[in-house]
């Protein structure tokens, strides 16, 4: 996309804000976002624009890829944020996962004239982005919310009650009156050979007491044979529709083999989804604000805490989780190859492991969960040596 371009885009998309504004009737006068992160620590290195809430980290997609919002509504007026600062805090997250696959999930609405940064900034912030993470050919647009439910967990998305209003709005106006309300159907009962969306308990129940799931077992083991020195395993996402049918094979109680797909990425994909999709963390929700406190832990007493806060996991939890981070305690070993250091599996199996109850992890919490899942690849007999389960298994 040429500069002419970049400035007409923007020309448009302003004058189409202020079109909307007048013919809806909105007042001129701009109401500050009452969105601020509580749980962000102030000595973060971007607290003047954290806080707002206007970039937020919303789990993972249906295929384990990263999933960041932005949220336009939450800019306050121009005057009270510093745009460049802004530009380098998206920056500054997105790098975080400029090896992974991810998502950007954009919310325009609420982009006015006072709180819209200048068109030199959208020029600079164009160019910037579809020159290191090639944004310009990997654009979706959306009309509605509902849209969403395709590409990811849309009950994960902390969506600004403002756009949430604008959606019911934009519905109302396209079918002149809001939508009926569609009765959702109860679940059906899963399969006796579900592995997806049902508890560890399910799966050892109808799998004559097994402690370690199938699909994790086999996608351990084909990994552990095939993949362990592959570059960047488990940063690399896979055909949506494969994973889809290896999901279905698995809840059909169906033989899988991988070596039919000629993709490595394939089984590590099916890994992380199966934990994603658990009803609860493989780490539990208990633990969670447990593990938010490690990093006011003294650095000479985390291994310490970790092990506490492992051994108190319920018994099948703590195996499976043992029989996991055994095996990415080898990937680590094969860095030198792979590129998989435990800190790089940590930022892409820590919010597999462990997530709120409620709500979506916010980009502060980020650090202590990783930081916790990174200990446990890295002091892994350390964490593990002093307690067995009858049956438990390694990879």
């Amino acid at each position: 996309m040429s500069e002419i371009d970049y400035e007409k885009l923007a020309e448009i998309e302003l004058q189409k804000d202020e079109t909307e504004d007048a013919q809806s009737g909105q007042e001129k006068t701009f109401m500050s976002p009452p969105f601020e992160d509580t749980e962000l620590n102030i000595n973060h290195p971007y607290y003047d624009v954290a806080r707002h809430g206007i970039i937020q980290l919303a789990g993972d997609d249906n295929f384990g890829r990263k999933v960041i919002t932005f949220s336009c509504c939450r800019m306050p007026p121009s005057h009270q944020l510093n745009h460049t600062r802004l530009l380098e805090y998206l920056k500054y997250t997105l790098d975080h996962y400029v090896e992974n696959d991810y998502m950007v999930v954009y919310f325009h609405y609420g982009l006015k004239s006072l709180n819209k940064p200048s068109l030199k900034w959208l020029q600079t912030a164009y160019k910037e982005f579809d020159r290191n993470h090639k944004f310009g050919k990997k654009i979706t647009y959306l009309n509605y919310l509902s849209d969403l439910r395709e590409h990811l967990k849309y009950d994960q998305l902390n969506i600004p009650q403002e756009v949430i209003q604008h959606d019911e709005n934009l519905r109302r106006k396209q079918k002149g009156k809001l939508s009926p309300v569609v009765k959702i159907p109860p679940p059906r009962p899963p399969l006796p050979t579900q592995q997806f969306g049902v508890s560890l308990q399910y799966i050892k129940d109808k799998n004559k007491g097994e402690l370690i799931p199938p699909v994790m077992k086999e996608t351990v083991s084909y990994l552990k044979r095939k993949g362990l020195q592959v570059e960047g395993l488990f940063r690399r996402s896979a055909s949506v529709q494969t994973i889809k049918d290896v999901q279905k094979l698995y809840n059909q109680g169906k033989s899988v083999n991988f070596d039919d797909y000629h993709d490595i990425h394939i089984p590590a994909v099916i890994l992380k989804t199966f934990l994603r999709e658990l009803p609860q963390p493989l780490l539990t929700f208990e633990c969670y604000d447990h593990i938010l406190g490690i990093t006011s832990v003294e650095s000479s007493l985390r291994v310490t805490r970790c092990k506490q806060i492992i051994h108190g996991l319920p018994e099948h939890n703590y195996v499976v989780l043992k029989y996991l981070i055994c095996f990415l305690h080898m990937v680590s070993h094969e860095s030198i190859y792979n590129r998989m250091t435990a800190s790089s599996l940590a930022c892409v199996f820590g919010l597999n492991l462990i997530w709120p109850s409620k709500g979506t992890v916010s980009l502060s919490a980020l650090v202590p969960l990783n930081l916790f899942t990174e200990l446990l690849i890295d002091f892994y007999v350390n964490i593990f040596n002093s307690r067995t389960v009858p049956g438990e298994v390694l990879p």
